[in-house]
């Protein structure tokens, strides 16, 4: 190849020399011939390369199952790499254009090297964007942190590029050059420490399977709730609910504490644990004609029969003075209400009965005894929860005046202060 450029571009200088021109004119003539030779050879080679290689590639995608060729054109691969022959074509026919330029064939060699690196790095980059993705498009990889091992590739082969630039540029041997950034590591370490940090923690947080893309994550720390849409070397970026966006460093997920929501979305219910405050002087035993009227209410009318026969078997076989209600078994009206809402939570239609499901009471506060309910519903989308919450708990301090119970709530202005 070396001896065809020779006798593309080595033709001028002799002939102006044998037509008598002086050799300063001649070099510069010949030199300013070839300068645009060689623009049109290279312009040439850039087109026919990039028809066919566009047209290639167009082609095999078309008769591909794979998107990955359709993701190369996108990524615009087959334009670049047109670019690269090119240029390789330049590099090899400048040493014969500037023969009599030595300097001047220094500088030029040197800074189509550059570009020669800087485009094979950036050829790379896209064909690693396109497996990027192609990746994501597959469901075993989509929601793997794949930016994050594409950044960390990039980041050392820019490294090496940079390296091949210097030593280019400056004519030093590589191995010196990578002995002297071993000699100045520290600083290195300083300067890319957040990288590093990131890099780390990227590794971390997809072996430990911490975080995935499409999971719902609460940062209190950052104020993020709501979905990852990026994992990368550097961020974790989540859209809220509210539709901002919220960046996290990667390190802080392994450094600090945040909640993942993706064990509740696999599961088979998400969790109601909410409570109502009951005045505690509002509880009472239940006497005859209390008992009389609660036994109407349809979910416990058997509950009550089968237990008042149970506390009169036991009172009676044990002699106790009912007439003092605080003797023997009684039934409470708190108690009652408790077995109601669990009678109701059973029945309700939108609440796994196979998870746990109860109404407990709670450690007495300063307000009153708080009344817990805690099960969980089938359907876990956020806005059908809410409405089954909102549903259940309607109906519970709806219910509270039937059986006598009182809610705790502070006063206000108004009714609240008449006597």
């Amino acid at each position: 190849m070396f001896k065809l450029l020779e006798k593309i571009f080595g033709w001028c200088y002799p002939l102006f020399r044998k037509w008598g021109i002086n050799d300063a004119v001649a070099s510069y003539t010949s030199l300013f011939i070839n300068i645009l030779l060689l623009c049109f050879l290279a312009y040439g080679i850039y087109v026919i390369f990039r028809l066919v290689l566009v047209t290639l590639l167009a082609v095999v995608a078309k008769k591909t199952k794979t998107n990955f060729d359709d993701l190369l054109i996108s990524n615009k691969t087959a334009k670049y790499i047109s670019h690269l022959i090119p240029l390789l074509f330049i590099y090899k026919s400048v040493p014969i254009i500037l023969n009599n330029f030595v300097y001047w064939e220094a500088v030029f060699g040197k800074l189509v090297g550059i570009y020669i690196v800087l485009l094979v790095l950036w050829i790379i980059r896209t064909i690693l964007n396109s497996v990027r993705d192609h990746l994501k498009h597959i469901p075993k990889y989509s929601d793997k942190p794949i930016d994050s091992y594409i950044q960390v590739i990039m980041i050392f082969l820019w490294m090496i590029g940079i390296s091949v630039i210097i030593s280019e540029m400056f004519e030093i041997n590589t191995n010196t050059l990578f002995a002297t950034f071993g000699a100045v590591s520290a600083i290195i370490i300083l300067i890319f420490r957040d990288t590093i940090l990131g890099f780390v923690a990227s590794v971390q947080v997809s072996l430990n399977d911490m975080v995935r893309i499409g999971d719902w994550i609460t940062f209190d720390k950052f104020g993020a709730d709501g979905d990852v849409i990026e994992i990368n070397l550097a961020t974790v970026k989540v859209r809220n609910f509210d539709n901002t966006t919220t960046t996290i460093p990667t390190y802080s997920m392994i450094s600090d504490s945040f909640r993942n929501w993706r064990g509740m979305l696999n599961s088979d219910g998400r969790r109601i644990k909410r409570h109502i405050l009951i005045k505690a002087k509002s509880i009472h035993f239940v006497e005859e004609p209390e008992l009389r009227q609660l036994q109407k209410i349809h979910l416990i009318q058997n509950y009550i029969e089968n237990r008042q026969k149970e506390i009169n078997i036991f009172n009676e076989s044990n002699s106790i003075d009912k007439s003092i209600l605080v003797n023997g078994k009684n039934l409470t009206n708190f108690g009652l209400f408790r077995k109601y809402i669990t009678q109701y939570l059973e029945n309700y239609p939108s609440l796994n009965t196979e998870m746990i499901l109860l109404c407990r009471q709670l450690q007495p506060t300063a307000q009153g005894i708080p009344l817990e309910v805690y099960a969980f519903t089938k359907d876990k989308r956020f806005e059908n929860y809410e409405y089954i919450m909102s549903d259940i708990f309607d109906h519970i301090i709806a219910t509270v005046p039937y059986f006598n119970l009182e809610i705790f709530e502070l006063p206000s202005e108004g009714f609240d202060f008449v006597e």
